[in-house]
C-alpha cells in the first residue's frame, strides 16, 4: 500500500458546472463552482478561480500536492459519442459533423488531460503533479459514500450520462467501493427528465428544478402514455427508453415531431404563458421519475442487504424523490450528497484517489459525515467586511454575533426580508445558511413578494423552510434529519389547516394557505427541509434560535442570495449589490447589520437585468 495522501485536488469541468475541490486525508477543506467566482451561471470552463482559492485556503501551491484528479473519462466518453453517431447515421450526420470538431481539434475534449496541465501549468502556482482520470460514476458514487456517516452503505447515482452509464449501483464498505449493476446510455432516466424540461420550455441542465416545482400544480394525466410509449421500467428498476420519440441521438435538441404527437402540439415556447399541459407534463413525469426510483432503491436493498443508501448524481438533486423512498422506509436513513451534480464530481475524483493511497474512513465512528455543513467555500473576516464598508461609505453598524442575531430576528418578525451573509460559501446548488436570503414563513405574503420583488422569477417557484434540528419533527413528517435540503417532507399533521381547493386549478392553488407557515408550503402541502443543527452551522442555528426566543416559530424561509439567472453571492460586494438592487430590506453582512433605509440611494448606467442571462 501506498503512503496516504496529504493533499488530492479534484477537478470537474468542460460540460457545466465547472469546480474545484480539495481533499486532505481524504476529507474536504475546500470546494467551489466555478460559477461563484465568474459570475458565469452554470460555468463550464476550467474552474482557475476555483482551483486558486482552494490553494489559497490551505496556504499551498501545487507543490503541495500529490495528485489531481479528473472527474471523467474523455476518451472513454469519445467512444460513446462516435457509437452514437454510428448508430443514428444517416439522420445524425449534421449533428455529428459539428460535433466532431469540438472533439478532436487541438485543445478539444479528447484532449483533455492535456488541457487541464495546460490550465495548471498556466496558473503559475507550482509544478503540475501526475494527473489521474476517473469515471465520471465512479466520482458521483465516491462523493455520495466517502464523506457519509455511515460504516457500510448502498450507494445509488443516477443522472443523465457520464461516459456509458446513466444509472449505477454501488456497496460502500470502509474503504472499497464496489460496482454492484449499471444501466447505460442512451437508456438515461436524468435524460428522460430533461426530455420534459425542454419541450415544457426551461434550459436542460437547469431547469429541472422548475418541473419538479410546478408538478403539484397538475394531474398526472400523461403517466400512462409516459409508462407506455416512452419507458419500459421492469420490477427491478431498470428500464429502456423508447428512442423513436427522442431526438438527442441525432441531433442538438430533446425532442421533436415524436413528443408533439404523443402530447398534442409543439413545446412551450421559453418564457411563453404556462398552461394546464405544462402542469400535468410536469406531474406525469414527476410521477414516474418517482416510481423508478423507488423501484431502484428497492432493488439496491435487496441486493447489497444495506440499512443505509448514500445518492449522487443529477437525479439525487429530485428531493420529491428522495423523499418518497425516505417515506417508504427502505432504508433506516438515507444521505445524498449536497454537491449531487456534476460538480460534486471533482469531490469523489479526489476521494477516489485518496482511498486508493489507503485514506481511512474513521469519522463513521462519530455518526456525523464530513462535509462540514458543505460550508467549504469562501469566507470573509468582519475586518475584510469592515474594510470594504468604510471604503465605499456604506452605513452600517456593528454588533456582537448574538446580540446580531436578536436585531435580524426582530426585523424578521416585523415582516421584513433579510440577506444573511455569514461565513464560509456553501458548495453545490442550495444556500444553506451562509448566503441566504430569510423571512418569516408565518406570512401568507412572503412567497409572492420574494419570489416577484426579490428574486425576480416565475411565481410558482416554491420556497424552502429551515427549521432547528431538535424542532423538526413537531413541524414536518421527517423521520430522519435533511441538513442539506435535499429531502422533500409533509408538513406535519398539527401545522395544516383544512381546505378546500377541489374547484382550485393551476397557479390559483398559490392562494391557498394550508399551514401555519404557509410562505413554505407548497400547494400539496409539503416542503423542502433543511434541518439546521448547531454544530452545522452556528450562526444560523443561533439566528434560527432567537427567532424562535422572538416569535415561538423555529422555521426561516431559506433561498439562496441571488436574483434569477445569477449565481448565488460570493463577496461582500456581490451581497451588496443584491442587496441595492432588490427589495430586501435588511443585509446582515458578518457581524455588520445594514439597513436598506439608510443606505444612500443606489444608481447604475444600465439595466443590470438585460445583462443577466434568464435560467
Amino acid at each position: 500500500m501506498t503512503a496516504v495522501s496529504d493533499l488530492v485536488l479534484g477537478i470537474s469541468a468542460f460540460y457545466h458546472d465547472s469546480a474545484a475541490a480539495l481533499v486532505a486525508d481524504g476529507v474536504a477543506v475546500a470546494a467551489a463552482q466555478e460559477e461563484r467566482f465568474s459570475r458565469n451561471r452554470h460555468d463550464s470552463s476550467f474552474p482557475s478561480r476555483a482551483v486558486e482559492y482552494c490553494l489559497d485556503e490551505q496556504g499551498v501551491s501545487l507543490d503541495d500536492i500529490s495528485v489531481v484528479a479528473y472527474y471523467e473519462d474523455p476518451r472513454l466518453k469519445f467512444r460513446r459519442v462516435l457509437s452514437t453517431f454510428a448508430g443514428a447515421a444517416p439522420m445524425g450526420f449534421a449533428s455529428f459533423r459539428e460535433t466532431l470538431p469540438a472533439w478532436i481539434m487541438r485543445g478539444g475534449r479528447l484532449h483533455t488531460a492535456d488541457t487541464v496541465r495546460g490550465e495548471l501549468a498556466a496558473l503559475g502556482r507550482g509544478k503540475v503533479p501526475e494527473l489521474s482520470v476517473r469515471r465520471h460514476h465512479e466520482s458521483h458514487a465516491v462523493s455520495a459514500f466517502f464523506p457519509s456517516p455511515y460504516e457500510s452503505a448502498a450507494v445509488l447515482c443516477i443522472d443523465g450520462v457520464g461516459e456509458w452509464a446513466t444509472t449505477t449501483l454501488w456497496h460502500g464498505r470502509d474503504t472499497e467501493l464496489r460496482p454492484v449493476a449499471e444501466l447505460r446510455f442512451p437508456h438515461s432516466l436524468g435524460l428522460l427528465y430533461s426530455a420534459f424540461t425542454y419541450f415544457c420550455g426551461f434550459k436542460v441542465d437547469s431547469g429541472e428544478y422548475k418541473l419538479m416545482g410546478l408538478a403539484p400544480y397538475g394531474k398526472p394525466r400523461y403517466a400512462d402514455v409516459i409508462r407506455e410509449r416512452l419507458i419500459d421500467v421492469k420490477p427491478d428498476g431498470s428500464f429502456r427508453l423508447d428512442m423513436r420519440h427522442f431526438e438527442y441521438l441525432r441531433g442538438q435538441v430533446m425532442t421533436g415531431r415524436g413528443f408533439e404527437k404523443l402530447f398534442g402540439g409543439p413545446r412551450r415556447t421559453p418564457e411563453g404563458q404556462l398552461t394546464e399541459r405544462e402542469f400535468d407534463l410536469a406531474a406525469s413525469i414527476q410521477a414516474v421519475t418517482e416510481e423508478v426510483v423507488l423501484r431502484l432503491a428497492r432493488t439496491a436493498r435487496e441486493r447489497t442487504g444495506e440499512a443505509h443508501l448514500c445518492m449522487a448524481g443529477g437525479v439525487a438533486l429530485n428531493c420529491v424523490a428522495n423523499g418518497r423512498i425516505v417515506d417508504a422506509g427502505i432504508f433506516d436513513e438515507v444521505w445524498i450528497q449536497p454537491a449531487a451534480g456534476d460538480a460534486g464530481g471533482a469531490l469523489g475524483a479526489a476521494q477516489a484517489v485518496a482511498m486508493e493511497r489507503g485514506v481511512r474512513r474513521d469519522h463513521p465512528r462519530t455518526g456525523r459525515d464530513v462535509m462540514n455543513g458543505s460550508l467549504l467555500g469562501p469566507a470573509y473576516e468582519d475586518e475584510q467586511i469592515f474594510a470594504y464598508l468604510e471604503a465605499n461609505g456604506i452605513p452600517h453598524q456593528r454588533l456582537g454575533s448574538d446580540t446580531l442575531a436578536r436585531a435580524v430576528a426582530d426585523e424578521l418578525a416585523d415582516g421584513k426580508i433579510v440577506g444573511w451573509f455569514q461565513g464560509r460559501m456553501e458548495f453545490g446548488p442550495r444556500a444553506l445558511g451562509a448566503r441566504s436570503i430569510v423571512g418569516d414563513p408565518r406570512n401568507p405574503a412572503m412567497q409572492s413578494a420574494m419570489n416577484l420583488k426579490i428574486k425576480f422569477r416565475e411565481s410558482f417557484r416554491p420556497f424552502a423552510p429551515a427549521v432547528l434540528a431538535a424542532d423538526a419533527k413537531d413541524y414536518f413528517d421527517l423521520p430522519q434529519e435533511s441538513p442539506y435540503m435535499l429531502v422533500v417532507s409533509r408538513i406535519a399533521a398539527s401545522q395544516r389547516l383544512e381546505v378546500q381547493d377541489e374547484d382550485t386549478f393551476g397557479l390559483e392553488l398559490l392562494k391557498v394557505q394550508r399551514s401555519t407557515i404557509p410562505a413554505v408550503t407548497h400547494v400539496d402541502s409539503s416542503a423542502r427541509v433543511q434541518t439546521v443543527a448547531q454544530h452545522n452551522n452556528p450562526a444560523f442555528h443561533r439566528l434560527l434560535t432567537a427567532f424562535k426566543d422572538r416569535t415561538g416559530c423555529p422555521v426561516l424561509i431559506n433561498t439562496s442570495f441571488n436574483v434569477r439567472g445569477e449565481p448565488i453571492v460570493n463577496t461582500p460586494h456581490e451581497a451588496y449589490t443584491c442587496f441595492m438592487r432588490t427589495d430586501i430590506d435588511v443585509l446582515a453582512l458578518g457581524n455588520f447589520l445594514l439597513m436598506k433605509s439608510a443606505q444612500p440611494a443606489w444608481s447604475e448606467e444600465s439595466d443590470w437585468r438585460e445583462e443577466i442571462p434568464l435560467d
